[in-house]
C-alpha cells in the first residue's frame, strides 16, 4: 500500500462491501490505493476525509451508513467502490473471482481481454 495505512485499509474494504456487497474478495482497497497514489494531494486528503467520516457512520452498521446515503463523502466512496469492483480488478492473491465472472458478463471482445492494472503500479 502507497497511501493507505492498515486501519484506513480495512476501513476502505469494509465500505466497499457495504456498498457492493461480494467486492471484499476483489480486495478494492488496492484499487483505491493505487488510484490515491495517483491523486494530487487535496483530491487524495478529501478521499481520505471521506473514508475517516464514512467510518464513523459504518460504526452504526448498514443504518448508520444509509444516513449518509446522499452526502458527497457517500457519494465519493460508491463510486471508488463501484469502479474498483465493476471494472473487473481482482488485486493479486485476491481469493476472486471479479464482477464480470459473477455478473456473466461475457461479450466475445471482453473475453479476449487481458486485464493489465501495471498502470496503476498494480500487479503487472
Amino acid at each position: 500500500m502507497k497511501v493507505l495505512d492498515d486501519h484506513r485499509s480495512t476501513v476502505v474494504r469494509s465500505l466497499c462491501e457495504l456498498i457492493v456487497p461480494g467486492s471484499a474478495r476483489v480486495q478494492p482497497e488496492v484499487y483505491i490505493d493505487a488510484l490515491l497514489a495517483h491523486l494530487p494531494d487535496d483530491a487524495r486528503d478529501a478521499t481520505l476525509a471521506a473514508v475517516d467520516a464514512l467510518e464513523q457512520a459504518a460504526a452504526g452498521g448498514p443504518e448508520g451508513l444509509a444516513e449518509r446515503a446522499f452526502s458527497p463523502e457517500f457519494m465519493l466512496i460508491r463510486a471508488l467502490a463501484c469502479e474498483a469492483f465493476y471494472s473487473d480488478f481482482v488485486a493479486p492473491g485476491a481469493p476472486g473471482p471479479g464482477a464480470w465472472e459473477e455478473i456473466d458478463f461475457k461479450p466475445p471482445l471482453a473475453a479476449r481481454l487481458e486485464k493489465d492494472w501495471s498502470y496503476l503500479g498494480v500487479g503487472g
